[in-house]
């Protein structure tokens, strides 16, 4: 961990000094843990082009910050205001005049605050310095990730293992949510999705009181975390056998999911990689039915960097960890959706979720 964190501060330190920063403030708490390791949920960071890193907190973390971050930054437990600290550690660095801010990441008010502390700094809106560097994904996190996955995994095997006619949605993400902490997850990286029936086709349901009956797709999209980095897993099932027009749909869907995680490739555009399940999926009549992007980044957030849409020009860099969630969804009738982790390796894509995409039949 110390010598990733090292190197990632090093390489923000260089891409500040291209765009002509003395120091930027980091304010997004992901953005925070990657540099650091501090994972608390109060933080300022100040890195310069010098190589200052100064964490301000508050006393809740004081111990949390010396564990985590160790000597990778100067640790300040501020008993007032963050805002106070920040304040106090820039006015003792007098080489710092012009300070990035991340513009995706502050809120107006404080915005305010910069523009309140007056004439000493000069404050320019960055975008997404630390994010693309965070699109690179070391070994390490890669390896949590793919732990993560694991952890999703036994979390969904046990849940079908109790799923019945009769239940409502809410108790089946109840089901997995236990099973999810039981198997290790820290947490949820967003709110759980269970879809039965007819509801099966709005791509981002809320579990609701439905109760499941024989015949239903039942659709669960859900996430694991596993040291602070997500997995996102989706599977679609059938209560009790599947009709023809459910297994032609889920079909279609099942190979658009394996042609995308097997031909998805480092320099790839975000377009030219959702084209690869999107044409699959339009050649046999339901292009219309899958409305939603084929994927985006996975890492300490559960949506980031790169995007695979058609809209997303971006090229896909080497060892990015992306998802792969083709779907068809036909209002009124269900829908099917299918995800996968994917590791863009240098020698190829390779699948971080390792649950079947047959189409279950749970009786």
């Amino acid at each position: 961990m110390a010598d990733a964190r090292s190197s990632r501060l090093a390489a923000l330190v260089d891409a500040m000094q291209h765009a002509h920063l003395d120091a930027l403030l980091v304010t997004s708490l992901p953005n925070v843990r990657y540099l650091t390791g501090f994972g608390g949920t109060s933080a300022l960071l100040l890195v310069t082009h010098r190589g200052d890193v100064v964490l301000i907190t508050d006393f809740r973390y004081q111990t949390q910050a010396a564990e985590q971050v160790g000597d990778r930054a100067r640790v300040v437990i501020e008993a007032q205001s963050l805002w106070t600290g920040l304040w106090q550690q820039l006015a003792a660095l007098a080489y710092v005049e012009v300070v990035g801010f991340e513009s995706a990441h502050v809120l107006h008010r404080d915005f305010q605050r910069l523009l309140d502390a007056g004439a000493r700094w000069t404050w320019r809106p960055t975008a997404d310095l630390v994010e693309r560097l965070r699109e690179h994904k070391d070994a390490d996190e890669v390896a949590r990730i793919r732990e993560a996955g694991v952890v999703a995994v036994t979390a969904l095997e046990r849940t079908l293992a109790e799923v019945r006619p009769g239940l409502t949605e809410l108790a089946v993400a109840g089901i997995l949510e236990r099973a999810l902490r039981e198997a290790g997850s820290e947490g949820f990286p967003f709110e759980t999705i269970v879809a039965s029936g007819p509801r099966a086709a709005l791509p981002h349901a809320r579990a609701a009181a439905r109760e499941l009956q024989r015949g239903d797709f039942l659709l669960i999209d859900f996430g694991a975390i596993v040291e602070g980095y997500c997995a996102d897993v989706t599977r679609t099932v059938v209560l009790g056998r599947a009709d023809e027009r459910q297994r032609e749909v889920y079909d279609v869907v099942r190979a658009a999911n394996a042609l995308a995680s097997a031909q998805v490739r480092v320099g790839q555009t975000g377009r030219d990689a959702d084209a690869l399940a999107r044409d699959y999926i339009d050649g046999r009549g339901y292009g219309d039915a899958f409305g939603h992007s084929l994927g985006h980044g996975i890492g300490l957030e559960v949506h980031e960097a790169p995007r695979l849409a058609r809209s997303a020009e971006a090229i896909l860099p080497p060892d990015s960890v992306v998802t792969i969630e083709p779907g068809i969804y036909l209002p009124g009738w269900g829908g099917v959706r299918i995800e996968d982790d994917v590791h863009l390796a240098p020698t190829g894509p390779e699948v971080l979720t390792h649950f079947t995409r047959e189409l279950l039949e749970l009786s």
